[in-house]
């Protein structure tokens, strides 16, 4: 009979672990506690990379998972990037339908090779990647991602002040769910207006003890898809810019043209060169993916057109971080608002591609249906 595996198997025997301190162990029970509310029994899949900060989160983790008696397993896979399939492991393991999952990636969980080939469909939507199928679809695991990922983010940016976080979203969500339409500026040179008609906001505020219910670690931001086709304006992107396999720092602004909901030209130093280049990238892998036939029939020329759609509008609400060139903590960042290129959050525009890219201290304005207004941010600062 194998020995009984006892809380702090890994943390107890491991120096690399313990050299990381309390903060890591902090911040891995409070995600696992407070933020999944893992009960005694529950099957939970990490799923992570051989790097040394991610590896260190994800055993942090399932120690943490091991004092809240649930079953952990752990799970590693070479480190991938957005435009790369997972191993075919990772999502063979997430069929067997664990209540919980957790990704802790140097890069990117990878695409789902099943699901991109043929989708599921779950609640009368398709999906290409079973995560997204299972829990907004069949709303059967509840989980949390973090993409990119360091110990010292983790540490810092997890535990942190809940209750004000979901005050804030609070505020931020039933506005957005109520606008029509959305006018932002920002002293970069952004001016854009989009459409939210038809559209409903998800709110990252780390609570994710509800099947169905999931986000990043670390929280903070309340984010929505706006509608197909309805953003025109420009963008000035002068905080941190993502790209497939990194995050740069732009040294001016990255100005893009958006009509009719796309990304057009796409203007600034040798940043701006870089982001064209990972979206022609991704739109040839798209058609090369069809003609292999790992893609049907027309949907390689879809995901090829969405590599520029508008995706998503995010209003970072974290007041306990700063920007550090880390985009899964960048965009966590209050005063700073991040509309992303490529994939939704509405399963309507799928492509194999999503990359957020910030804007800082924009200003806003919110108008519903009948005309009215509000400023919901001014400078950054929530106003309504």
């Amino acid at each position: 009979m194998l020995p009984k595996l006892r809380s702090g198997a890994f943390g107890g025997g491991d120096p690399a672990l313990s050299s990381a301190g309390a903060g890591l162990r902090r911040a891995a029970r409070v995600a696992v506690a407070g933020c999944l509310g893992v009960q005694p029994g529950e099957r939970v899949l990490i799923v992570t990379n051989p790097v040394p900060d991610t590896s260190r989160i994800s055993r942090a983790l399932y120690d943490a998972v091991l004092e809240a008696e649930g079953r952990p397993t752990l799970l590693y896979q070479p480190v991938r990037s957005q435009l790369q399939f997972a191993d075919e492991a990772v999502y063979a393991a997430l069929a067997s339908r664990p209540q919980v999952f957790i990704s802790v990636s140097h890069l990117k969980l990878g695409q789902d090779a099943r699901g991109v080939a043929d989708p599921y469909t779950a609640g009368g939507t398709s999906y290409d990647s079973l995560l997204h199928a299972l829990l907004y679809g069949e709303k059967a695991v509840r989980a949390f991602w973090s993409p990119e990922v360091d110990r010292r983010i983790f540490a810092a940016a997890v535990p942190i002040d809940y209750t004000r976080l979901s005050a804030d979203c609070q505020r931020v969500k039933p506005l957005l769910d109520r606008a029509v339409r959305v006018r932002i500026t920002a002293p970069g040179g952004t001016e854009l207006e989009l459409g939210l008609e038809g559209r409903m906001s998800s709110a990252d505020d780390g609570d994710f003890r509800r099947p169905g219910s999931g986000g990043n670690l670390p929280a903070g931001e309340v984010y929505i898809s706006p509608q197909l086709g309805s953003a025109h304006g420009r963008i000035a992107f002068d905080g941190s810019l993502a790209l497939p396999d990194r995050v740069l720092t732009p040294r001016r602004p990255v100005l893009v043209e958006v009509r009719d909901g796309l990304a057009g030209e796409i203007r600034g130093g040798p940043e701006a060169g870089l982001l064209e280049a990972s979206l022609r990238e991704a739109a040839e892998q798209a058609l090369t993916l069809e003609r292999e036939g790992k893609l049907s029939s027309g949907r390689g020329q879809t995901y090829a057109r969405n590599t520029r759609n508008l995706g998503e509008l995010g209003i970072g609400l974290n007041r306990s971080t700063r920007i550090l060139g880390n985009m899964l903590n960048d965009e966590k960042v209050y005063r700073t608002c991040h509309l992303a290129l490529g994939r939704n959050y509405d399963e309507d525009a799928p492509t194999l591609l999503h990359l957020d890219c910030l804007v800082r201290r924009p200003t806003i304005r919110l108008t519903f249906a009948g005309g009215d207004s509000v400023t919901l941010m001014r400078d950054g600062r929530l106003e309504a």
